[in-house]
């Protein structure tokens, strides 16, 4: 799917349907650029209705703001791919920068609405929260949400994420799978 001519190494998870990709600025700033660049560079094709809910100018400005680290790659947007030979891009998922000191991280996702109820952002977040837990310093990902998103509490319920409270926004409802409840 990725160029493999690319200069950078890209960070690429695959699950049983996706490949995740995780963001670099090169990425990011061909998505800027068009749907077109996007496509070319990622080799799939990219829909109409690019980009889901959720991701943005906005987002993608964080983005290029949170890459100027290296070490943030893998710990910021990950692009969501099919695993078809010309695969779709169907969405985008993101930590929200590396783990803090308590050995915290929180996710989002956000799939474009031709592809959702299909399953995708359950394996795409069950990929994600393992790949967090294969860092030794993650005790546990959380995730925001609103309470009337039932899609997106299913989707955390079906990867062991529990209810912990409200969440850091006016509105949102908190929840947390930790290391020790996957054993």
């Amino acid at each position: 799917m990725v160029d493999p001519g690319q200069p950078k190494a890209l960070r690429l998870i695959q699950s049983r349907r996706l490949s995740l990709i995780a963001c670099t600025r090169e990425l990011i700033g061909k998505d800027i650029e068009g749907s077109e660049n996007l496509a070319e560079v990622l080799g799939t094709v990219v829909p109409q209705d690019w980009p889901p809910a959720l991701y943005g100018r906005t987002a993608m400005r964080f983005a290029l703001m949170q890459l100027d680290d290296p070490a943030e790659q893998g710990w910021s947007f990950w692009y969501l791919t099919t695993k078809q030979e010309q695969g779709e891009l169907v969405g985008i998922a993101s930590f929200k920068g590396r783990p803090d000191t308590a050995g915290s991280v929180e996710i989002s996702y956000s799939i474009i609405s031709s592809f959702q109820r299909q399953g995708l952002a359950t394996e795409a977040v069950a990929a994600l929260v393992g790949w967090a837990f294969s860092h030794y310093n993650v005790k546990e990902v959380s995730a925001e949400t609103f309470p009337y998103l039932r899609q997106s509490i299913r989707v955390l319920e079906k990867n062991g994420f529990h209810l912990t409270g409200p969440g850091s926004e006016a509105g949102v409802v908190r929840y947390v799978v930790s290391r020790e409840s996957l054993k």
